[in-house]
Formats: C-alpha cells, structure tokens, sequence
C-alpha cells in the first residue's frame, strides 16, 4: 500500500508510524486511559486490511481518530487531534522552502510544467514563480478560510490563480485599446499622445499590451478594428506627400499607385511589428503577453477595407510563421487569433470570402486562428458581437447610463471551478443525494468566489494606473477606489466546471451523447447556470458560469480522486477528466455531429465555451476545413481546430515525428524535441495512461510508446 503524502509524494505504508503517533499520544494521558497494544494493533490491522493500493494520510489519520473513539479513549483521541494539530502547525510554519529550492535547481517538476509558455529555467521567470510560491502559502494559510482551502485540497472545487491572489489584480479583460489611441495614454509617468500613422499605432498597441499584462495575471484581447483608422490616415499622409512632391510630374493615377504601395509596405511592418513585439517582449510575470486579437469585419465600420488589409496582412504573417534561434520559421504561441465569421465572410459568396479561405490555410499550418459565429453569437447575446478575453470567458451585455452596450474596458475578477465527477462518485447513482451535495458543493464555491471579490474592494487606482487611470479598463482619479466597476454587473465573477461527461456517466451509466445522459447533463448545466443568475441577483455581481478551457485541472482533478476513490472504470482510470461539456475524445464522432452537440452546451454556459474538433492531415484537408467552417458559421458559437497526425509546431513539419536514440521524441526536420510544441498520433492501441520509458528496448519503444 502506497501513502500519499501532503506534498503529493508516494511512500511505503509503514505501520510502526500508527503505532509512535498513538504511543506519542498514550504519554500525554493517564495509564488508565491509554490504548493498549492490542488496540493500536487492531487500528493497524484495520488500515491494512482496507487493501488499497493508494491511500492519503490525511484519511489514515482521520481513521485512528475514529477508531479511538470507537474504543472509548476520548481523551486519548483529544490527545492525538491536538497532536495532529500541532504537526500541522509546525508545517503550516513554512511550506515554501522546498518547492521554491526545488525551482531554482529546476528540481520542481509540477512548475516545470505548469505553464508551457513560461520557461521556469529563467531567472526573470523564476522571480514570477517565487513570488507565486508565496502567495500561494500565504493564501492558503491565512486569506482564504480554512474549509475553503480544504475543499481545494481535497479536489472540490479548483481555487484558480491562488499564486497571484496575496495582490489586488485581476484575471483578463477586454483591453479599451480604441479609447486609449484615440485619447492617449500615460505609462511610467510619460505621455503616449494619438498616433499619426499605422506603423506608429502598432508601436504603441504593443507598449499597451507589455503594461496592461504587467499588472494582472490572466489574458487580454485586443479588437484589431480600432487600427483601421490609422491605416486611412497613413494612406492620406503618402498621397499628400506625394501630390506635394510630385504633382507636377506624376499622373494622378500614378500617384494613387505609389501611395498604395507605400501603405501597402507600412501594413506590413506595422503587423511584423505586433506580431515580433508580442513574442520577444517579457513581462513582469516571466512570460510573452497573453494576448488575443479580435479579428472582426463589422459590416457597418466605416473603415471595413482597412480592416480586411489589416486582417489579411495578419493572417499572410501567422501562415509563415516567425524565425527561431536557428533560423527556422515556427508558429508563435502568441498572439492567439479568434477569426469572426459574418455574412459576408461565411464561404457562401461573400465579399471577404477570400479572407476566409487564407484563415483555413492558415490553420491548416498554425492551428489558428480560432472561429467565431457572428450569427449565433448574436443570438446569445442580445445582438452584439464582441471578443472573449484572453482566458476564453466571455463578459455578459451591459449598458452604460446611456443605454448603450459597452465591452471593451471590461474585465473578470476570478474563477472558481467545481468538481463534477467527484460529486458523482460520492453520490453513487443516487440523485437525491447527488443534487443535496451539489447545493453544497456550490455554496463552498460562492463563498469562494465572494473571497476574489472582497480581495479587490478597496483596491486604489495607483496599483495599476495603465487599468484604472489612463484608458485600459478606465479614466478614473488617482486614489480612487476600483469598488463601482466590481459591481452591477461591469465586470464578471465566473464559476467554471469539469466533467460533464463523467458525471453523467456515473449517475446514468451512459455518456451525455445518449438521450438519456444528455437529459440529465442538460439539466445539470440548466442548474448551474441558474445558480449564478440567482447569485447574481442576490448580490448584483455579475456571476457567470464558465466552461473553463482549464486542461491542467482536469488532470489534477482526476489525480487527486484516483488517490482518494481508486481506480474507477471509464472515469479515475484514464488519468484526466474531460473539459467541461465537452464529448469525451475515445467516443466514435465526426466533427459535425461534434459541433452540432456540443452547441446546445455552449448556449447554457454564457460565462465562455469554446469546442474542438480534431482533424486528421489538416494541411492537405483545405476542403473539409472549409465545409467545417461553413458549419460553424450556422450551428455554434465558438470552435477551435486540432489534428491529429503528427506535427510540429516548431517547424511545420507534418510526416511522421520519430523516437530518437535517447527515447525522445524528435522532429527529424528541425530536431525540435519540445513535447509541448509537437503532436504525436497515438498509435498501436489508443493507450492514454501514463508513459514510461523501458531502458534497452529501444525497437519496442518505437513501436509502442503511444501519446505524449
């Protein structure tokens, strides 16, 4: 039998540790009111005879306490919980130490691979992960109450982002990016006025994007439509000149000519700009910007072929890709493109349909940009069509005392994800019970997320001037409190949620794709989002319920009830739970019918949702990817493209990535060996547990090492 320890070690259950705890608790106690040995045998033999594989030491503990008083040694018991407590505080004295020295000697593996746009070998980012270590030690020791600390602990609920919860920021926003060109802005104590050009409007989106990301800890997005009015004023800047220097010389339609050209130049260095500026800068987080751009030709912009310039210029930018180290073009993780598709732009005969065909290309070899549903989206929400932000959360309408709607300049002020399946293992088929700790389960994560709330009221405008001062998310004095944007609904507050799937199987039997599981799945998610409308009417914050895009935590979710369930069949046995509503990847079906399914689902998730579909040899299936976007446009909201043929993302490279002498995987084009930036197809048999390496069998390595 396995122990699992509070730092998530696996160790040799050893029962002479039973027996010295109890002994230890025996001396504080009168002999008349201590365990004899044959006692603390039969506790021991107890915990063995349990016959798990697993077992936390938490629960071995929570045993002998129950098993004292089973006895009637309660003061014996009282003794033992004091020595527990006592244990405890001396860990609680200081949890840093370990998992910090293990980070700087690269030691700490869940940091390592933690975020996979962060290299944690760096010193800068290394600084950003220390100070993470401390917030989360000290959040969880002393800011958030002990039963909500716990429930993270135990896999309840998922407190997101604790390494940043010890400062008064937020999660990610829609960045107000037309107010502050237009109107200019202020960082480090200088004044940013308008810009007078396309290439000098980038240069300062940019300058924007570093700070505005420097002071909060999720995504931002940026709606790239605020820039076409800048590519017009370089236009009518070139032709001025022009005309000035050459109109006694040049025809009128020549100097039309060379006028396009030179915007046609600056076009392109102002999105080379963007695009290189984001992926070389560094924030004080240790990481690129994690930045969206918003990708949108709105029919009624007065500076639509603009716009469509800047949006084909973006899109030639990410097909190619940008020079590594060794000169070699790779996809950027950053900027993440979400691409709008409307009426005139849908692949049904459209004026922009040319757009359309060079976003497929371009996700066929990037796999971005990602599609939203200009038709749908309105249907969701009140007719506007707007981002999500850089966390794929979408912000619900709100209107300005002037009956306007208003997105940009917005933001999310935290999540909390539940644990779905756990709730159904515990509740083993029993409905009654299942939604009784369902009600439960929520009330633990609004007590939670009203802890991310009461953590920004009071918060001053000098703790981030770029947010509240001067334009990002407002125009507010200096020493003003942020408290009236947290309120009425400006910003969002978001519950998250993971495992439909798995919990449908475990209270129905069947997955969510049936009739039956999708009745009840639908209903669970109908109960959901109502309970984030009823919070929000009961407190006039602006609650969400949100399909978190969260793949670390279905991973941590499944590990920590494999260690405290077992192994469970279809559910804690494959090593992940499946991200929110999402159909489960073993199931046999196609894309369509997965978009179409899944569509339903993102109707009932308003707080954000976002599916995906897997497509084999996405770059020589152009047609398919068409007809697929076609079909976005008419049935869902949001979607995202994966493949599944071996890929690398280092290089484009799409044969086969091979096994190299040292078992790693390698791309055999550039060498890449990064897992993170590589697809491998499974092969063999499917098998989606835990690798491992068999040291001198290389040939049967090749053969059957299966997913990474």
């Amino acid at each position: 039998m396995k122990v699992i320890k509070r730092d998530g070690r696996a160790v040799e259950f050893n029962s002479e540790k039973i027996r010295i705890a109890i002994e230890k608790a025996n001396n504080e106690v009168r002999p008349s009111l201590r365990a004899t040995d044959a006692e603390i045998n039969n506790i021991i033999k107890y915990v063995e005879d349990l016959d798990k594989k697993r077992i936390l030491v938490e629960d071995i503990q929570d045993i002998i306490e129950e098993k004292l008083m089973e006895i009637n040694k309660y003061d014996l018991a009282k003794k033992y919980i004091v020595y527990r407590y006592t244990r405890a505080l001396v860990r609680k004295q200081n949890t840093t130490d370990e998992s910090i020295l293990g980070l700087i000697k690269n030691q700490n593996k869940e940091l390592l691979e933690e975020n996979s746009n962060k290299n944690a070998v760096l010193a800068s980012t290394q600084r950003d992960y220390i100070a993470g270590e401390v917030s989360k030690d000290l959040t969880k020791r002393i800011l958030l109450p002990e039963k909500i600390t716990k429930a993270h602990e135990d896999g309840i609920l998922h407190f997101h982002d604790m390494d940043y919860f010890l400062q008064p920021i937020f999660n990610c926003c829609l960045i107000n990016i037309g107010d502050m060109l237009d109107n200019g802005t202020v960082m480090n104590g200088k004044l940013i006025e308008p810009p007078r050009s396309f290439q000098v409007a980038c240069t300062v989106v940019t300058q924007i994007i570093a700070a505005v990301a420097s002071n909060q800890y999720g995504g931002q997005s940026v709606d790239i439509r605020h820039l076409g009015k800048y590519v017009r004023k370089s236009y009518e800047k070139f032709k001025k000149e022009l005309v000035d220097e050459f109109s006694d010389k040049l025809s009128a339609d020549m100097i039309e000519e060379l006028a396009k050209q030179r915007l046609k130049k600056e076009i392109s260095a102002g999105v080379q700009t963007i695009q290189y500026q984001i992926n070389t800068l560094m924030t004080t987080n240790g990481q690129s910007p994690f930045v969206t751009l918003f990708l949108n030709l709105d029919k009624d912009d007065e500076y639509i072929e603009e716009n469509a310039m800047i949006i084909e210029e973006i899109l030639k930018q990410r097909y190619k890709g940008i020079k590594n180290e060794k000169g070699v073009y790779v996809t950027p993780a950053f900027p993440k493109l979400i691409y709008v598709l409307d009426e005139h732009n849908c692949l049904k005969g459209g004026k922009y349909d040319y757009l359309t065909k060079l976003a497929v290309k371009c996700s066929s070899k990037r796999l971005y940009p990602d599609y939203i549903s200009a038709k749908k989206m309105r249907e969701n929400y009140e007719g506007n069509v707007f981002s999500p932000m850089g966390c794929r959360s979408f912000l619900s309408p709100w209107k300005d005392e002037k009956g306007n709607y208003k997105f940009e300049g917005r933001f999310n002020q935290g999540v909390v994800s539940i644990n779905l399946p756990q709730i159904g293992i515990v509740a083993a088929g029993d409905e009654d019970k299942f939604w009784s700790l369902l009600d439960e389960r929520l009330e633990l994560c609004f007590e939670a997320l009203m802890c991310r709330h009461y953590a920004l009221l009071g918060t001053l405008t000098n703790t981030s001037p770029i947010h509240w001062r001067y334009g990002a998310i407002a125009r507010m004095e200096a020493g003003e409190k942020i408290d009236e944007l947290l309120k009425g609904g400006y910003s969002t507050i978001s519950l998250g949620y993971i495992g439909i799937y798995e919990l449908t199987k475990l209270m129905k039997g069947v997955s969510h794709t049936t009739k039956e599981g999708h009745d009840f799945a639908i209903k669970v998610m109908k109960y959901l989002k109502d309970t984030t409308k009823r919070w929000k009417a009961e407190t006039g914050l602006g609650f969400a319920l949100y399909g978190t895009p969260a793949e670390s935590l279905c991973y941590r979710f499944a590990r920590i009830d494999k260690e405290k369930f077992g192994d469970i069949q279809d559910i804690t046995d494959k090593g992940y739970y499946t991200n929110s509503y999402h159909v489960d990847v073993r199931e046999e079906i196609d894309a369509f019918e997965k978009l179409q399914f899944e569509s339903e689902f993102q109707t009932v998730s308003p707080g954000g949702a976002i599916s995906y579909v897997e497509i084999p040899n996405m770059r020589h299936n152009l047609e398919a990817l068409e007809e697929l976007v076609k079909f976005i446009y008419d049935n869902i909201q949001y979607a995202e493209f994966n493949t599944k043929s071996d890929y690398c993302h280092a290089c484009g490279y799409d044969g086969e990535i091979i096994i190299n002498d040292k078992l790693e995987w390698e791309c055999p084009n550039c060498g890449n060996k990064d897992k993170n930036k590589m697809n491998v197809t499974r092969r063999t048999c499917g098998y989606l547990g835990e690798n491992f390496w068999n040291e001198g069998k290389t040939k049967e390595i090749k053969s059957r090492v299966l997913h990474l």
